[in-house]
């Protein structure tokens, strides 16, 4: 069912598993199926065109309730695949924090 591609940590799906990609504000929704993901990436292959769509930052959602997903940025496009990368909120903090301490120690 699941292939693990050797020395890149990515794990290949032979059918792929139907999941989600959509805008941060939420005015588009379209289809896609998950062919291979990591801890750091992912690829998709598309159902719709994604032409005219800001996939500057997205989410990929999980689960039809949108309970499960990942905030993503594209990464490249080839034809009805495209290759996405997954944000950590974790580097967003410590950019937050730093900037912050900086400011704190400014004022002091």
């Amino acid at each position: 069912m699941a292939e693990d591609i050797a020395g890149t940590g990515r794990v290949t799906f032979g059918r792929g598993y139907n999941v989600w990609i959509m805008g941060i504000d939420g005015t588009w929704r379209r289809n896609c199926v998950l062919t291979a993901v990591s801890a750091n990436d992912a690829e998709l292959t598309l159902e719709t065109s994604i032409e005219g769509l800001n996939l500057k930052e997205f989410f990929l959602l999980l689960s039809s309730t949108g309970l499960a997903y990942r905030r993503c940025e594209l990464v490249k496009v080839n034809g009805a695949q495209i290759d996405i990368r997954f944000i950590s909120a974790k580097a967003n903090t410590k950019k937050k924090s730093s900037s912050r301490n900086d400011s704190e120690m400014a004022s002091a």
